[in-house]
């Protein structure tokens, strides 16, 4: 699947030359012009990485990376005119894995793109057992327990249930599942996405009546319940 990356800067001649960057090395983007269009598009859509401005309208750049790690833990590189010591180690310790310093070489930050996706996917090899309450997802066996009970669900809704295990804190609304687990746009159109959610509910339910797994955050979308 193609990585996808969000560029959020307010230059628009700097993020036109980074759109044009990415997408030449084979990624898809797209571009949020302030941190409040940002932080939306981060909560709506899934994306492998983030390119961050600090001096943002509405929303800086330091106040949408604590806000992105309170639900979202994909990499994120700062690209900056601020080239102080401190100013990196703040943005380290919210939450950035890496920094790039303006005015920058596209082909270091091509590098650095490709250096913390490769990061992502190595970790992520690791992670082949994902556990939630009760629940146990095994990504090599494509298996679900629930305790001892092993669980059948179909595709769709084994990718959807996966989905929320890998990200237990993020809200996915249902364009934001649609694409990520169809790999298609979303026209608008709930309906897939609603009656394969409702089958896999009933299914937990049916295997544990008392448990709580997925919850509906009205007006928004879904996510696992917190523990």
């Amino acid at each position: 699947m193609m990585e996808t990356i969000l560029i959020i800067e307010d230059h628009k001649d700097v993020s036109a030359m980074l759109l044009e960057c990415l997408v030449e090395a084979g990624y898809r983007a797209e571009i949020s012009a302030t941190g409040t269009d940002g932080i939306k598009k981060l909560r709506e859509h899934s994306f492998d990485l983030v390119l961050l401005d600090l001096m943002l309208p509405y929303k800086s750049g330091d106040q949408v990376l604590r806000e992105l790690r309170t639900f979202s833990d994909i990499p994120v590189i700062v690209i900056s005119a601020k080239d102080m010591v401190g100013t990196k180690i703040d943005l380290l310790k919210l939450g950035a894995d890496d920094y790039i310093t303006k005015p920058f070489d596209l082909g270091e930050v091509e590098a650095r793109v490709l250096s913390n996706l490769r990061r992502r996917s190595s970790l992520r090899k690791k992670e082949q057992t994902l556990r939630y309450k009760d629940l146990m997802l095994s990504k090599d066996a494509k298996s679900v327990f629930l305790g001892e009970r092993d669980l059948e669900f179909t595709a769709k809704e084994y990718a959807i249930l996966e989905l929320l295990m890998e990200h237990p804190n993020k809200v996915y609304t249902k364009a934001n599942l649609y694409e990520t687990v169809w790999e298609d746009d979303y026209l608008g159109d709930d309906n897939a996405v609603k009656t394969h959610m409702s089958n896999l509910r009933s299914k937990l339910k049916r295997a544990n009546p008392e448990g709580q797994y997925i919850e509906t955050v009205w007006g928004i979308g879904y996510r696992l319940f917190k523990v």
